[in-house]
């Protein structure tokens, strides 16, 4: 017998999900999508369902965590429906509830979502980002926009007011909007109290009431991950003092805006691959940073190669000195990649730019360079413990070098 289908992908996910035991039926599932903030929206998630005393089940880029009392490294951000049913049936097997998951646009435009009912879904942002696989903009918000169209009526598209694109996606839903924002009126919102390298308070606001929420969390658009993360738990019932708490109570992300104390000054590990997100982390940085600002990245080989030069003139203007060296070269040429980079530099040949291929050697040069109240940020690979040279992967985690330079120093 065969049965002729308009989609397989949603056919076998339906089966998948079967083979499981339905697992998705039996949790609260959570989603958010968007170019930066996926992976801190889903920990804070977890952190505030966990306040409530229940458990919530993780699927994102840096972890696994089906609540079994430890979690693995993640080997795609969103894995195929296969995988998802089978993580599912662990974490109902361990007591979990709630399950948040980081939907990525390759996932969208595959449907690897399918047959997973959302209670609610968030949107952060878009930024170029993908563009070797999207082609245009236009493609990558249409793939985002899928996990919004598909929510049932009764469900909510949790949506960033200060986002462009968000419009777009509130006319192609048909769940309840509620909207989020900082320092703005919005159905959710953050009036900030205050801000500096070691934390940020602000009022969260929601249907006339109020909580203070104390974060180690960096930037103003850890605040937006926060209101994110803080629709979508209300959407899925818990409440305000519930979310507050939660929210105050994640000491940090993995390689995101992670800070390793180096005695007088700071050193910060964070995933910007990208020019846009690079010019948020340095920017949010530059007021708080009473000496110089120095920052070390590079560029992935075999990606968007458009970012190159407009992540070079990011650093230029934000940083006061600038280590450029290799990201994960992959099958490219390192050199030429530095040189893609270079061009960008208005002055490459300015006494505050240094190119250093090896990236053990640029990362030790920053930290042997920083002087008191300096802050040198060490972009590009955040949490990956790995370096892709050719087609090999080699252990490599900027944390861990990080960590033996400032031994070294002390």
């Amino acid at each position: 017998e065969s049965i002729t289908v308009d989609d397989s992908t949603e056919a076998a996910s339906i089966l998948a999900q079967a083979a499981h035991g339905n697992p998705a039926l039996q949790l609260t599932n959570l989603a958010v999508t968007g170019t930066k903030g996926k992976t801190t929206v889903a920990f804070l998630v977890r952190s505030c369902v966990q306040q409530a005393g229940q458990k919530c089940g993780l699927i994102g880029t840096v972890i696994y965590d089906t609540c079994a009392g430890h979690s693995y490294p993640a080997p795609l951000t969103t894995p195929d429906y296969l995988e998802i049913a089978a993580k599912q049936e662990e974490m109902v097997k361990n007591g979990a509830t709630y399950m948040v998951i980081e939907a990525s646009s390759h996932a969208l435009s595959q449907n690897r979502l399918a047959q997973v009912d959302f209670k609610a879904a968030a949107f952060t942002n878009l930024a170029g980002d993908h563009m070797d696989y999207h082609k245009t903009k236009e493609d990558y918000l249409a793939a985002k926009t899928r996990l919004f169209s598909a929510l049932a009526a009764d469900a909510t598209a949790v949506l960033n007011k200060q986002s462009p694109e968000a419009g777009e996606i509130a006319a192609r839903t048909g769940a309840r909007l509620l909207w989020y924002a900082v320092d703005e009126k919005a159905d959710i919102a953050a009036r900030i109290q205050s801000m500096n390298t070691s934390e940020t308070v602000f009022a969260l606001e929601y249907a006339g009431r109020s909580s203070i929420v104390k974060t180690p969390l960096l930037g103003l658009y850890n605040v937006s991950n926060c209101l994110a993360a803080a629709g979508l738990c209300l959407a899925a019932g818990l409440d305000l003092e519930t979310v507050a708490a939660g929210l105050s109570a994640l000491k940090g992300v993995p390689g995101r805006l992670e800070k390793i104390d180096g005695g007088d000054f700071s050193v910060i590990i964070d995933y910007a691959h990208t020019d846009d997100a690079l010019n948020n982390v340095l920017s949010t940085l530059k007021p708080l940073c009473k000496g110089k600002l120095r920052v070390v990245f590079g560029c992935g080989g075999d990606r968007d190669r458009t970012k190159r030069p407009r992540m070079a003139a990011v650093a230029e203007q934000l940083a006061d000195f600038v280590i450029v060296t290799s990201d994960n070269p992959r099958t490219e040429q390192p050199g030429d990649i530095i040189n893609e980079i270079v061009a960008g530099f208005e002055k490459p040949n300015s006494q505050t730019l240094t190119v250093e291929p090896d990236r053990r050697k640029a990362i030790e040069a920053a930290i042997r360079a920083a002087r008191k109240n300096d802050i040198v940020v060490i972009a590009g690979k955040g949490h990956e413990d790995y370096q892709i040279i050719g087609k090999q992967k080699f252990h490599f985690s900027d944390k861990e070098i990080a960590q033996e330079c400032l031994k070294k120093r002390r």
